[in-house]
């Protein structure tokens, strides 16, 4: 059973902002599990948030490049030892460079970059991961860090036509959808993409839930479709509200309002989002 310290504790209320004794009760329960401490205190109803319980506590910076043409780009992630580094313009640049490099030749030795890098600024810096999308056909590749550098952006959007991708309309469209990443967090396009595995799991933490405890099969299966269904608009992109229309309109919706505007098609081809910490 692994220790249940403070800092385990504080870390679980971080992930699901649930009681302090809570997250104690719920560690000693799972012996010290924090994956399953959050599931249990899901179960519970105690849980408001379920963030990646294995999020690492360290620092950093999120790059990126779009070569010229924007039809291709690379998101890096950076990571230094503080924040007072992460911060530090000499650290930026480097993670600048990085992506640079990486944007012109994914298989770059960075080594001597780095270790220069190290030298300069006097902390250990690894680069930690990188990601390159190119788009085929019509469309662009746009990418977008977030104030702090510690959330970035990576889309690749076609359309059908060349010369809908040169359309301001589809440009801001575009740029529109990496904000939507960023702010919503959508870990799919469309729920077709979504693991199986991950619906499973979380139609079994609602079939042992608060929520439908002491009720009839039929009513828990209805309350169960209906958390699903919350859970599937919320992690895919096209289902989510658009952020820059209050969420009136989903971002499905309003990716066909602009390419009926065009005479064109669209298509979100992929995505990435990096946030400093994960693994």
């Amino acid at each position: 059973m692994a220790e249940i310290t403070a800092q385990l504790v504080m870390k679980l209320r971080q992930i699901t902002n649930a009681g302090m004794m809570d997250c104690k009760k719920a560690l000693l329960e799972t012996s010290g599990d924090l994956d399953a401490a959050v599931d249990l205190l899901r179960k519970k109803g105690m849980a408001t948030a379920a963030k990646k319980a294995s999020r690492e506590a360290r620092e950093g910076a999120i790059a990126q490049c779009i070569l010229p043409g924007s039809r291709a780009g690379v998101l890096v992630e950076v990571n230094c030892e503080t924040d007072f580094v992460a911060k530090n313009e000499m650290f930026r640049t480097f993670a600048d460079q990085v992506a640079r490099t990486l944007a012109e030749d994914s298989n770059a030795d960075l080594e001597a970059l780095r270790t220069d890098a190290v030298a300069r600024i006097r902390e250990n810096i690894q680069i930690t991961r990188h990601h390159r999308l190119e788009v085929e056909g019509p469309g662009l590749v746009a990418g977008y860090i977030h104030t702090g550098a510690k959330v970035g952006v990576l889309a690749a959007i076609g359309c059908g036509k060349a010369e809908t991708a040169e359309q301001e309309a589809f440009r801001q469209l575009v740029r529109d959808i990496t904000l939507q990443i960023a702010a919503g967090s959508p870990v799919a396009i469309a729920r077709e993409q979504v693991d199986p595995a991950l619906l499973e799991k979380e139609k079994e933490i609602y079939a042992n839930s608060e929520a439908v405890k002491n009720k009839p099969p039929q009513a828990v299966a209805k309350i169960i479709e209906g958390k699903l269904e919350k859970f599937l608009q919320g992690i895919c992109l096209v289902d989510q509200g658009f952020v820059k229309r209050n969420s009136e309109v989903s971002v499905k919706e309003q990716v066909a309002e602009v390419a009926r505007e065009l005479g064109d098609e669209v298509t979100i081809r992929s995505f990435v989002r990096f946030q400093v910490g994960e693994s």
